[in-house]
């Protein structure tokens, strides 16, 4: 995790300073943690080269830690998002109704590039309504999942910390030894 110089002293991120440089965005506790997961988690299945840019500004947007965020995205790789968007397509079309399959995408042809680029316009043309309701709903899914699922860990955790320091004390002072 970068420290505040870095940032500060960071030139592409000179006019950013003064919002980047927000203690919450930095701040550890439960409540900006189950918010950077959330986001993460959301932000997560945006299309590859806006995930950690979503989750960036929804962590500037509503202060919550920035790294955690940026970081959650990373459960969405090349192995994982593939089958997230079928599901996501599949979640859609059921509550679309349209009867919608999915169809794979065209094969690349290096001979035919303008005809394989139109196929694939007109492929995600069809995937259109179904997956974007969704990859929304299956977001939004994830993300309250993530911020119940931290929430509670951070909470099972902190009583497992003071039931452990109560136990220490009473040893400590336990007069039969």
């Amino acid at each position: 995790m970068p420290d505040h110089a870095a940032v500060k002293d960071n030139r592409w991120l000179y006019p950013f300073r003064n919002t980047l440089l927000h203690p919450r965005l930095w701040h550890l506790n439960r409540h900006s943690a189950a918010g950077g997961v959330a986001a993460g988690l959301f932000c997560g299945l945006f299309p590859a080269p806006f995930q950690m840019l979503g989750a960036a500004i929804c962590a500037i947007i509503f202060r919550i830690n920035l790294p955690i965020a940026i970081l959650t995205t990373l459960y969405t790789n090349p192995v994982t998002f593939v089958p997230l968007y079928i599901f996501a397509f599949w979640i859609g079309s059921q509550l679309v109704g349209d009867g919608s399959t999915f169809v794979p995408p065209p094969e690349f042809d290096i001979t035919a590039v303008g005809a394989w680029l139109k196929a694939s316009i007109a492929w995600l043309g069809h995937l259109g309504l179904p997956l974007v309701v969704g990859v929304a709903l299956l977001a939004t899914v994830f993300a309250v999942l993530g911020y119940v699922g931290m929430r509670l860990a951070w909470r099972f955790y902190l009583i497992r910390k003071l039931t452990r320091r109560k136990e220490r004390r009473a040893a400590k002072y336990d007069i039969r030894k």
